[in-house]
């Protein structure tokens, strides 16, 4: 992979910022998470401008670059399900919301509550299901997403996606996760970074004390990793060692990250009025999906051994 953007995805990036800056952002975010909302507008313009459609019609990695971008803008919206995974099951992009269920799942999911399209793992096959958007139960939250109850009978219907799909999906679904982890990761550090350079302590900016700027370099580094592992696996197609990896990697950042973050910013950063928690806790809720680091490192290893490798 070449790791320099080419003309036309630094054309696309330089577009979707310009989109987000209008219509993203954390004061937005609060916004939504008042009144437990998904973006619609947001969802609108992104679709009309083409962006949702960027997997099917130029690439994955571009689309990666969409949902990676989203996700540090925090926008609150299925754009991981929609814009990347969605297509990679059904080759198309849908108009409805989507969320991605595990039938083994007990727990809310993100986007349900509004989701026209359910997109199930079921062991070896993904399963389809249609539900009418908002007929699903909310689930109040504090994480940032809008979340939704989806009952077990539906985990279980549905039409399948075909062999291999179940696999299929999961393997976008940890892309997805990665490039929102990234994305949000590097929006929580940039945050904090801001934040230090303005608050004040023994007559200097805390940001510039050594010690601070060395756990703040250990973050950056990670973060930075986490995105480009991100990219590699969406450039290459997502495969299942790629993605495993690349997820692992993002969700012990995230941990690394919201740690780092609360503490260097001290009691403001637990409060509704700094933008902190618009991504902080948006972490918390990622880096635990679909069995979080442990389960990430358990499919690399599955990997691994279904390879033959020693």
């Amino acid at each position: 992979m070449d790791f320099e953007l080419d003309g036309e995805q630094q054309a696309i990036l330089d577009s979707v910022d310009v989109l987000l800056s209008l219509r993203a952002g954390p004061e937005r975010a609060i916004a939504l998470a008042a009144k437990g909302e998904l973006d619609h507008d947001l969802a609108r313009a992104l679709r009309e401008a083409g962006f949702l459609s960027l997997a099917t019609e130029v690439g994955p990695l571009e689309a990666a670059l969409l949902v990676e971008r989203a996700a540090r803008a925090a926008a609150v919206l299925d754009v991981g399900a929609r814009a990347l995974v969605a297509p990679a099951l059904l080759r198309e992009v849908p108009d409805v919301p989507v969320a991605l269920v595990h039938a083994d799942g007990r727990g809310p999911v993100r986007h349900a509550a509004f989701a026209g399209v359910l997109l199930v793992a079921d062991g070896a096959v993904a399963r389809l299901v249609r539900v009418e958007p908002g007929s699903l139960a909310p689930v109040r939250s504090g994480y940032g997403d809008p979340l939704g109850f989806v009952p077990e009978a539906l985990r279980r219907s549905g039409e399948a996606l075909g062999a291999g799909s179940g696999e299929r999906l999961l393997r976008w679904w940890r892309l997805a996760l990665a490039l929102e982890l990234s994305g949000a990761s590097t929006a929580a550090l940039a945050t904090t970074v801001a934040y230090l350079k303005q608050r004040r302590q023994f007559g200097r900016a805390i940001g510039s004390f050594q010690a601070v700027q060395h756990r703040l370099a250990r973050c950056a580094i990670r973060t930075e990793a986490s995105r480009w592992l991100a990219l590699e696996a969406a450039h290459h197609g997502a495969p299942g060692e790629r993605v495993a990896v690349a997820a692992a990697h993002a969700a012990d950042t995230a941990a690394q990250v919201f740690r780092e973050t609360h503490q260097l910013s001290g009691a403001i950063g637990f409060t509704r009025e700094h933008d902190l928690h618009v991504f902080s806790m948006r972490l918390q809720s990622l880096r635990l999906e679909l069995g979080g680091s442990t389960a990430h490192a358990r499919a690399i290893t599955a990997e691994r051994w279904a390879e033959g490798a020693p």
